[in-house]
C-alpha cells in the first residue's frame, strides 16, 4: 500500500498491510538526552522505523492551544519577583515562569486576556477578524501547499483547529470561565459565535480548491478523573456551536467530513457526548489518566483511535515492554481504525534503548 492508501484504509476502518508508523512527539530534552546514550545524527526516521510519508497532509491557521489572533500579543517581559518573570505571552495572559525557563512546567496564569464583555469587544475580537489581509494571505498559501500534495498523492487532508473549550478557557482561563458560563451565558455565545465566523470564513478558502477528509479539534476538556465541565454545560454551550460549525463545512462538500477530538486526561465520560456531534476519531488516550485503548476500542468498535501506549511501561525495560504490547498491538490491528504512539510526547525518562526496542516491537507486532 502506499503511504496514502494505507492512512486513508485506516481512518475508514479498512484492512491495511501494517499500521501507521508515526510518534506524538518528544519532550524537550528526551532527543538531546538520547544523543548522550548513542543516538547518533542519523536521520531519527531511520532510526525509529518512521513514516517519511504519513499521507496525510494538515492546514492549521486556526489555533490550537492559544486562539487564532492575528495579531498576536506582544511576548514580554512585564516584571521580575525572586525567582520569577511575569510575562504576558502571545494570548494575552499574564503568566508567572521560573525565570529564565519556560518549558516542562506548568507555569501559573495569573491573568487572561478576557475578565469582562469590554475586553472582549476592544481588545480581543478585533485580534479574530476573519477578513484581516494578513491573516487571509497566510491561510491561503497554506491552501495552496495542501491542495498541491492531496492532489499529486491522494493523501489525507486535515484541518486543524482549536477547539470551543479550549478557546475559551484560554480566553478566560478555567476557573474564570466555569463563573461565566453561569453569569455571563450571553457573552459566552458571542465569543463561541465569533469562533464559528473565524473558523467557517477560513475553511470555505479551503473548500474552494478540494474538499476535506478531517475536522481535527484540539480541546484538552478532560482531567485525571474525567471532564471538566458538566455535560449539560457542554450540551448547552459547546454542542451547538460545534454543530452549527460542522454542518457549515459539511454543507459546501460531498465527501462525508471525519472528526477527531484531541483531549488529554480521562476521557470515558467524553466519548458519547462528542458522538453526538458527529465525533469519529479520538486521541491521544492518556494512560496515566485511566484510558484503556484495547477496553475503549471494544465498546465503541468504530471509533479511530490515535495514542494510548503507556510512556511509565516505556521506561520500564524490553520485558514490560513486550508484555505490554503483546496484549495491545495485535488486538488493534486486527480491530483496524488504530494509529500507536505514546500517550503523550516521549519523557526523557524513558532510555535510548528502551524506546528503540519499543519502535521494534511496534513494527513486529503492527505488520
Amino acid at each position: 500500500m502506499t503511504p496514502a492508501e494505507r492512512y486513508r484504509a485506516t481512518m475508514e476502518m479498512k484492512s491495511v498491510d501494517r499500521l501507521v508508523r508515526q510518534e506524538f512527539g518528544f519532550m524537550e530534552g528526551t532527543l538531546d538526552s538520547w544523543k548522550k546514550q548513542g543516538l547518533n545524527g542519523s536521520d531519527i526516521n531511520d532510526v525509529f522505523n518512521f513514516e517519511r510519508d504519513l499521507g496525510r497532509v494538515t492546514l492549521g491557521n486556526l489555533g490550537w492551544c492559544e486562539p487564532a489572533f492575528m495579531p498576536l500579543y506582544e511576548d514580554r517581559l512585564l516584571r521580575t519577583e525572586g525567582d520569577y518573570d511575569i510575562v504576558q505571552d502571545i494570548a494575552g495572559r499574564t503568566v508567572r515562569f521560573f525565570k529564565g525557563r519556560r518549558n516542562n512546567f506548568m507555569p501559573t496564569y495569573l491573568k487572561h486576556a478576557v475578565a469582562n464583555r469590554e475586553d472582549w469587544e476592544k481588545d480581543v475580537l478585533p485580534r479574530l477578524n476573519p477578513e484581516t489581509p494578513e491573516r487571509l494571505a497566510a491561510y491561503d498559501r497554506e491552501v495552496e501547499r495542501v491542495v498541491g500534495v492531496v492532489k499529486e498523492k491522494g493523501s489525507w487532508l486535515q484541518q486543524r483547529l482549536i477547539g470551543p473549550y479550549m478557546y475559551l478557557r484560554a480566553l478566560m482561563g478555567p476557573e474564570d470561565v466555569m463563573y461565566a458560563f453561569y453569569d455571563v451565558p450571553d457573552l459566552i455565545h458571542d465569543i463561541l459565535n465569533a469562533w464559528v465566523t473565524l473558523s467557517d470564513r477560513m475553511i470555505s478558502r479551503l473548500q474552494a480548491k478540494i474538499e476535506i477528509d478531517e475536522i481535527f479539534f484540539g480541546e484538552d476538556i478532560c482531567y485525571k478523573n474525567g471532564l471538566l465541565i458538566s455535560p449539560d454545560t457542554w450540551r448547552e454551550f459547546l454542542k451547538p456551536h460545534y454543530l452549527d460549525l460542522i454542518a457549515r463545512i459539511q454543507s459546501r462538500q460531498k465527501k462525508q467530513l471525519q472528526i477527531q477530538i484531541d483531549t488529554d486526561g480521562y476521557v470515558e465520560q467524553a466519548i458519547p457526548l462528542y458522538m453526538e456531534i458527529g465525533m469519529t476519531m479520538m486521541s491521544p488516550f492518556e494512560a496515566a489518566a485511566g484510558c484503556n485503548v484495547v477496553e475503549i476500542a471494544k465498546a465503541y468498535p468504530k471509533l479511530r483511535m490515535l495514542g494510548g501506549i503507556d510512556k511509565r511501561v516505556m521506561a520500564k525495560g524490553p520485558k514490560a515492554i513486550d508484555t505490554y504490547l503483546e496484549e495491545l498491538i495485535p488486538f488493534m490491528h486486527k480491530r483496524g481504525g488504530y494509529i500507536p504512539t505514546c500517550d503523550h510526547s516521549v519523557p526523557n525518562e524513558v532510555s535510548f534503548a528502551d524506546y528503540l526496542h519499543y519502535r521494534k516491537k511496534i513494527v513486529e507486532f503492527g505488520g
